[in-house]
């Protein structure tokens, strides 16, 4: 097992019911774990800002999340304002049913729109991997790359279907070795995190962080 692998993990809360005690204790885990940022929905940013002023941790908000049905300059403004609460990283969910039907300039035009919007900071692109075939998830690599993003992502965790070996591995394949792949969606395990990232993922997205890297830690250990 990895001795690093907290650092691979984005610290995931995107429960609708969340409360502000959610966000104290996910931030402290975040510190506490070294983990690659926290990531939550947009509303909770300038939360997650002021319960990690003394931190260096990065803060990732989530945008037109969990659908990406939401009209492009809407998508724009909710990233805008996300970097303004303090987030430097955003995941978004792109256009699916642009994706679907190939229309490449809607598809590419709704992620340039948040990429310009996030000001420098890191944009990965959630393509729902489980509703696509292999041909458009090939498709949705190639125009986030073109549309200025920095990572692929496979899924919410809410469509219906989670990351695979299959997808990560195809997703890397297509954006070559210098692209951000994200494997986001079931990741429940430290075996499960190991092989996404055997798979070709850089990042990883889990809500059961904890649990991950304290199986993996103790497994180095030879428990």
């Amino acid at each position: 097992m990895r001795e690093d692998l907290a650092a691979f993990i984005d610290h995931t809360f995107l429960r609708p019911d969340a409360v502000r005690a959610d966000f104290t204790q996910l931030c402290k885990e975040a510190v506490h774990h070294s983990f690659a940022t926290v990531c939550v929905n947009s509303a909770h940013v300038a939360l997650c800002t002021s319960l990690l002023a003394d931190c260096q941790l990065p803060i990732a908000a989530t945008v037109g999340f969990p659908l990406g049905a939401g009209n492009s300059a809407g998508k724009a403004a909710e990233a805008a304002q996300a970097v303004l609460d303090g987030a430097s990283e955003i995941d978004m969910v792109c256009q699916i049913g642009a994706l679907k039907d190939g229309l490449r300039d809607v598809f590419i035009d709704d992620v340039r729109g948040v990429v310009d919007a996030a000001d420098g900071g890191l944009v990965k692109v959630i393509l729902e991997t489980s509703l696509l075939t292999d041909d458009q998830k090939r498709r949705g690599a190639q125009w986030t790359r073109i549309a200025g993003a920095a990572f692929v992502k496979t899924s919410t965790g809410f469509g219906g279907g989670a990351a695979t070996e299959d997808d990560v591995r195809l997703l890397r394949a297509e954006t070559g070795s210098d692209f951000g792949v994200k494997a986001s969606g079931g990741i429940r395990d430290a075996a499960a995190a190991d092989r996404m990232i055997a798979a070709g993922a850089n990042r990883l997205g889990t809500s059961a962080s904890v649990a991950i890297v304290t199986e993996s830690r103790m497994q180095d250990r030879g428990y």
